[in-house]
């Protein structure tokens, strides 16, 4: 696994683990920076997740937009965390690839989740990477 699909996935789990607890990601990720007790903090990774916090209320949004038949409440909270990870790296990280942002987010679902949630997390970032370039130019 690379450098950076570690990273993403210690993202996922730092933003997994906030939205469990109801703590900002920013503030959790910031206690563990630098903390002895886990593992060093990859750069990528606090890029990540200070990036998905920034622009939360965009991604969600464009989330219950395209996630068919599913509330952003109603989802398991793991794949919540994927999809805003990947949503992130598919509209604000701009040294990512569009196929890339969306088969890291599937691979990190195929990990960590259920069965059928690389297939939901495909759908969504699939449609809206179909109109990825649209939606870059109003953010």
């Amino acid at each position: 696994m690379g450098a950076r699909s570690k990273a993403r996935k210690r993202a996922v789990d730092l933003l997994f683990e906030a939205a469990v607890r109801g703590e900002d990601p920013v503030s959790l990720l910031a206690d563990r920076v630098g903390s002895p007790d886990v593992p060093p903090v990859n750069d990528y990774t606090v890029t990540l997740v200070e990036g998905v916090t920034t622009h939360r209320a965009r991604i969600d949004e464009l989330l219950t937009e395209h996630s068919e038949g599913w509330s952003l409440a109603r989802m398991p909270a793991v794949d919540l965390a994927v999809l805003r990870l990947g949503l992130y790296e598919l509209l604000w990280a701009t040294d990512v690839p569009d196929a890339v942002a969306i088969d890291e987010a599937v691979q990190i679902a195929k990990s960590l989740s259920t069965d059928d949630s690389p297939r939901f997390v495909n759908g969504v970032l699939g449609r809206i990477g179909g109109m990825a370039d649209r939606l870059r130019a109003t953010l």
